[in-house]
């Protein structure tokens, strides 16, 4: 191994002789003193030199062009000036890599750069501390998501990209040429999740890629997206908002605890983890809107102004709107029997943005024939879904999480794009 260990652990170890590997993150050289900040994933660590202090060739090599890849071997000393309070007194230094190019951008955030110079040169970009803490805060909702679900007693799958026809109706998908045929990029998960409930295996979850061909562009759509999806069985849409609250709150739970370091360092350190996710129904939510002087008819969907509206005059960080008007949800959402106007729909709010969506579906096939004659579809072009439920299927629901989405939310980014490694919008394909 080129290194003995991260920098993160470097206060541990005063004293002793390690070896520490990554990038030459700046350089001061004030003569007869020479100060060298190296970066790894976990952090900075200053190495230290004193001309005739250490051999002139070692000396020499304390100064290199930012971005130079290092590895340092020496001893750890405590130090009253230097950040974290130690630093590296060096014996040895390897020359791994020297940048042959200008640096694209200023890794040490000195000079900021556009959003478009850095996503262009994403892998400059991720060296930057703040960018790579969003992503290590990323990999913890993914992980919570997944160690959450497991304790739910959920099993994990793993369905189809390449899909033959739409699973959520619709003409905004990816064509894509399979063998003699052509194929579709799946813009959702939804038919293989329920066709898993249908197939005895009643409560499933998935993390998957999904691909939407809606040329939109906001701050908070993608082209391609991570969905961490949900389905379960013999339950309503209660039940589902239940697993999806629980499931939430281990989420910030996880990042709260996990990554505090991370958080602070991008200014997002005060995220707080509610008790409950209150639920409110669409009625309630658009009666408070217009009672506080915002228009709203029954029927319309939130826009982002009325949302933002919403989290002041709520006062809740997260919460639930329920019981949607059943003319703009999915077809596949289960209506009222008492009030089929209204169906059992839910979507959860966190900060003002939509960051899962979810509803019981329907699993009657005659009801979701009916629903899709009532929106001018035709049952025939989604003869492939209905057969499915004519073989016998249990009540169900399901939810859905964007993790860049819910990644935005709790790093408080003003770009979905920040949130994801290397997005793909569209306009954007490369790198």
């Amino acid at each position: 191994m080129l290194r003995t260990h991260y920098i993160s652990e470097a206060k541990s170890l005063v004293g002793k002789t390690v070896t520490l590997s990554g990038w030459a993150h700046d350089v001061r050289d004030l003569g007869k003193v020479r100060f060298l900040l190296l970066r790894d994933k976990t952090g900075i660590i200053q190495v230290f030199a004193k001309k005739g202090g250490v051999e002139d060739s070692l000396f020499e090599l304390m100064v290199h062009p930012r971005e130079t890849v290092l590895a340092v071997k020496g001893k750890v000393v405590e130090s009253k000036i230097a950040a974290g309070g130690v630093e590296l007194l060096p014996s040895h230094i390897d020359v791994l890599s020297t940048p042959t190019v200008k640096m694209p951008l200023d890794v040490t955030g000195q000079v900021p750069a556009e959003l478009d110079v850095r996503l262009d040169n994403r892998y400059v970009d991720l060296r930057k501390p703040i960018v790579n803490a969003i992503f290590k805060i990323k990999s913890h909702v993914s992980h919570a998501f997944r160690h959450s679900l497991f304790a739910q007693g959920f099993d994990e799958i793993h369905p189809p990209c390449l899909v033959a026809a739409a699973t959520e109706g619709g003409a905004d998908l990816f064509k894509v040429q399979y063998f003699e045929r052509e194929a579709n990029l799946a813009q959702s998960p939804q038919l293989y999740k329920q066709l898993a409930v249908i197939g005895g295996m009643d409560k499933v979850f998935m993390t998957t890629p999904v691909f939407r061909a809606e040329k939109h562009n906001t701050l908070s759509h993608l082209n391609e997206v991570l969905q961490m999806d949900v389905e379960m069985g013999f339950c309503d849409e209660n039940d589902a908002m239940d697993a999806l609250e629980r499931t939430l709150l281990d989420i910030l739970k996880q990042v709260k605890k996990e990554c505090g370091a991370e958080l602070k360092a991008i200014g997002a350190d005060e995220l707080e983890v509610p008790k409950k996710v209150p639920r409110y129904t669409y009625t309630e939510l658009v009666e408070k809107l217009n009672a506080a002087g915002v228009s709203m008819e029954w029927g319309d969907d939130f826009d982002r102004e009325k949302e933002a509206k919403l989290l002041s005059i709520l006062g809740d960080e997260a919460y639930f709107i329920t019981g949607w008007p059943t003319a703009i949800r999915a077809f596949y959402s289960m209506p009222f029997a008492d009030k089929p106007e209204t169906c059992r729909a839910f979507d959860l709010m966190y900060r003002g943005l939509e960051i899962s969506s979810g509803a019981q579906r329907i699993h009657i096939p005659d009801l979701l024939v009916k629903q899709l004659k009532a929106r001018d579809l035709d049952p025939a072009a989604f003869e492939f879904y209905i057969n499915a439920f004519r073989t016998g299927a249990p009540p169900h629901a399901g939810w859905s999480i964007g993790i860049e989405r819910l990644t935005m939310q709790i790093c408080r980014l003003n770009n979905i794009r920040e949130a994801a490694l290397f997005p793909r919008d569209r306009h954007r394909l490369t790198p």
